[in-house]
């Protein structure tokens, strides 16, 4: 066999040493069981993917990508992955390193190097280096021990999505680099920075909380846009709508995600007086939109994102639920924008009782968007006796459950529209004194009003409930409160950090404070605790540990109020009054007339809590639960409230294609001796572990996939979390039923549960992918192909973020 050689960094070459890999996967195997036998199967595949003049990149490459290939096996796998990766990090970082203690004396000498360099390439604000740190001690603060509590994805995730680049690309950061740069970028007006930022520090590299991307990105920054969320509502002129363009194109090139109110917008055919002509109605300016955040791409990779709302009385809401079909003109839809729907409670008691709907033109019915629960009822009914006594200019009449079938038609072959609640969201609202909220941001959590003079803002931080689950499956209670009061306070210094150029944005910021802190990993711990989604246990654990999280974030914010004031609006707000979020459940049940099906039982002490409120909030809002789909890769758990998609699956991302195997399952498999027996009977379920009979019926039950549970399990869980949250939550539903009868009676429970709002719709597909297994010769015949190692493919099932 002839010798590979090995070209170096610097050009020279140099015979490829096997036991240099051979040392450096047992390293990265160190701790795990059975180390040497993974060491022996990577090792033994490796020699399939060389070749001569492969270079030490690739080297690197080729061995991550082969001890990947064997997560399927052994989820063990993806720590070596991980480790391995983490080793090259370091080293095109940091430089050489022999031992832990040597590694953490290299971050501890780099870092204010790093800084002081990043500072003066203009990457970094000039307050990180301007004194006000002591730099030496932050330095000394990082532990690059806890990167070991990262998986693979989460690693890889944060060096190519969240980590500080150079210009030319060449990353500036190693994981714990970018954690102690967020925290200090969350410090500056802190009396102590220093200290403030090594708390922050502290709970973030432990993956107990993890900032909203944008706050990822650009927290420490010479662009400090930290902001996540923001809603936009377009007034009825061309004005305002040429703004909205304009402030898309600055929101998305500084990353956030935007709402987009439209409802506003007269009609198709409605005179224009100022031309005498008729107007082309709201369509085409959506049109707009959607061409807009097309164009203002995030660094080449990703467009712009952004939901468009509208109310459903509008006359041209019918071709609102079009925007997302694939069919028709395509100057009438959108491809970047998704779409959500508005609904009243007026229009659910309408599609219970089968009662006619009626549609308008807003440019005859002005006061509409801006009214809401019994008043939107009576001000509507009012509209209709106008029509049918010919008093309208125009209307258009429809069947109320017809329109809401076409609206769930829709959602089932585009996920689009997303229904939301108006009602629901404004009459609980504690925050609507200064207005209405016309619509929900892109992810439907975020709930804030917003006016000509005010683009509502809102930050976010998502605690990871896996981090506070001890191995002996308590509650480490204490850490989860501090971390909760920590992920407010370090919110609350956000406000006033965060930049953008948008007047309204920031004014709306300044005068809220707005911020929701949400969370992730529900099903992890579930998991590990061995409950089923769909049971009591799941039920009563998501609405302790929302209430627990709740009353530290209020209790915080009170707190911060007496110490820095209250937020400008504060007064005349429902915390103003001493009002709660579960105290609204009752003020909806009475504005409906409808019961809120939810129980409403709660176990602190939130009486003390309706007296403190009532002397100051330093902000409007607290909690919104996010889907977390990216910021989950970094904190290694099961993203905001949502079950498992699947046990196995290909996850496709920015980041390159990824074969997950949901460790908890192998965890518990093999602690009854079964997983080296049905793996592969395993693998050829695709994941699916409901029809291998050696598996007991409460594993079973435990894994069950999204599709193999009710969705009213997803009704009641997004219920009991809402008692506490005084924004939204981010629910997708699951549904394997195509039946859209069903749908009207399973979202109308939402409704009746007091949802506010819901998100995406995944609806089982109709066939399973092809499954294919490829084994290691496959690397062998891709070698001769390509000349370098390749990953395999898989076809596991697929999600794509």
């Amino acid at each position: 066999m002839s010798v590979i050689h090995v070209v170096k960094r610097d050009g020279t070459k140099e015979p490829f040493d096997a036991n240099k890999i051979n040392i450096a996967l047992l390293k990265a195997a160190e701790g795990l069981p059975d180390q040497v036998s993974k060491v022996v199967q990577v090792a033994t595949e490796l020699q399939l993917t060389l070749f001569d003049g492969i270079t030490t990149e690739q080297l690197d490459q080729a061995v991550i990508q082969t001890t990947l290939q064997n997560v399927k096996d052994d989820p063990d796998y993806d720590k070596i992955a991980a480790r391995l990766l983490l080793k090259t990090i370091y080293k095109s970082i940091l430089g050489d390193y022999q031992s832990v203690d040597e590694l953490k004396k290299l971050h501890a000498k780099e870092f204010p190097k790093f800084v002081k360099a990043a500072v003066k390439e203009g990457l970094l604000d000039t307050r990180m280096a301007d004194g006000r740190f002591d730099l030496k001690k932050l330095g000394e603060a990082l532990d690059p021990a806890k990167d070991d509590l990262s998986k693979y994805l989460g690693v890889i995730t944060n060096r190519n999505r969240y980590a500080l680049r150079k210009q030319n690309g060449q990353p500036m950061e190693t994981p714990q680099f970018t954690h102690m740069r967020i925290a200090m970028g969350l410090s500056y007006n802190e009396k102590d920075p220093t200290a403030a930022a090594i708390v922050f520090y502290n709970h973030m590299s432990s993956l107990e909380y993890v900032p909203g991307g944008s706050t990822r990105v650009n927290a420490g920054g010479s662009f400090p846009q930290l902001s996540n969320c923001f809603l936009l509502n377009v007034d009825d002129d061309m004005e305002s709508i040429a703004k909205a363009v304009r402030d898309t194109m600055w929101i998305a090139k500084g990353t956030g995600g935007i709402g987009i109110g439209f409802t506003k917008l007269r009609a198709a055919g409605s005179p224009v007086k100022t031309t005498n002509t008729e107007s082309t109605g709201p369509i085409p300016f959506m049109k707009m939109i959607d061409t807009a955040l097309f164009a203002v791409s995030r660094k080449g990779k990703k467009a712009g994102a952004a939901a468009i709302y509208m109310e459903n009385w509008h006359l041209n809401f019918p071709q609102f639920i079009d925007l997302r079909s694939n069919s028709g003109d395509p100057y009438m839809r959108t491809r970047f924008a998704n779409t959500a729907v508005f609904i009243s409670d007026e229009f659910m008691k309408r599609v219970q009782k089968d009662q006619d709907w009626y549609l308008f033109d807003p440019a005859d019915t002005p006061d509409l968007p801006e009214l809401y629960g019994e008043e939107f009822s009576a001000r509507y009914k009012e509209y209709i006796k106008l029509a049918e006594a010919g008093k309208m200019r125009v209307f258009e009449k429809t069947s109320a459950r017809q329109q809401f079938k076409q609206i769930l038609t829709s959602l089932q072959a585009t996920s689009h529209p997303w229904l939301t609640w108006k009602d629901t969201i404004n009459v609980r609202a504690l925050n609507n004194n200064t207005g209405t909220i016309h619509l929900s941001n892109l992810c439907t959590e975020i709930t804030l009003p917003q006016d000509k003079d005010n683009i509502a803002t809102c930050n976010l931080i998502s605690i990871n409930l896996s981090a506070f689950l001890n191995e002996d499956k308590t509650w480490d209670w204490d850490r989860l409160k501090e971390a909760s009061r920590a992920a407010v306070r370090q919110l609350d210094n956000l406000v006033d950090i965060t930049k953008t150029p948008i007047t309204e944005a920031m004014h709306s910021n300044n005068q809220t404070r707005a911020i929701g802190l949400g969370l992730m990993g529900f099903t992890d711990v579930l998991e590990k605790l061995g409950y089923c989604y769909e049971s009591t246990e799941a039920y009563d654990l998501i609405d302790k540990l929302t209430e627990f999280i709740s009353y530290h974030a209020i209790d915080q914010s009170a707190d911060l109020a007496q110490e820095l004031g209250s937020y400008p609006t504060y007064k005349g707000s429902g915390w103003s009054k001493g009002i709660l979020p579960i105290d609204t459940l009752e003020t909806l049940s009475t504005d409906r007339k409808v019961k809120v099906k939810i129980d409403h039982k709660s176990s602190l002490d939130w009486d003390a809590l309706r007296v403190k409120v009532k002397k100051g909030m330093r902000n409007a809002t607290l909690m919104a639960i996010a889907p977390t789909a990216n910021i989950g890769h970094i904190a290694g758990t099961t993203p905001g409230i949502d079950p498992q998609f699947a046990q196995i699956f290909s996850r496709s991302t920015l980041n390159g294609k990824f074969l997950e195997v949901n460790n908890n399952l192998v965890r518990d498999l093999k602690a009854l001796n079964l997983w080296d027996d049905i793996k592969e009977e395993v693998f050829a379920n695709q994941g699916d572990i409901q029809h291998i009979d050696a598996i007991p019926q409460k594993l079973k039950d435990v894994y069950k996939t999204s599709f193999q549970l009710s969705p009213y399990a997803f009704i009641e869980v997004a219920a009991r979390a809402q008692k506490w949250v005084d924004q939204a939550i981010s629910r997708n539903m699951y549904l394997e039923t195509r039946d859209i009868d069903e749908y009207v009676e399973i979202y109308s429970e939402a409704w009746r549960r007091g949802l506010k709002t819901t998100y995406y719709l995944h609806v089982k597909p109709r066939h399973q992918s092809e499954q294919t297994t490829v084994s290691v010769e496959k690397i062998a015949e891709q070698k001769i192909r390509t000349g370098a190692g390749k990953a395999r493919g898989f076809g596991f099932a697929k999600i794509n973020k």
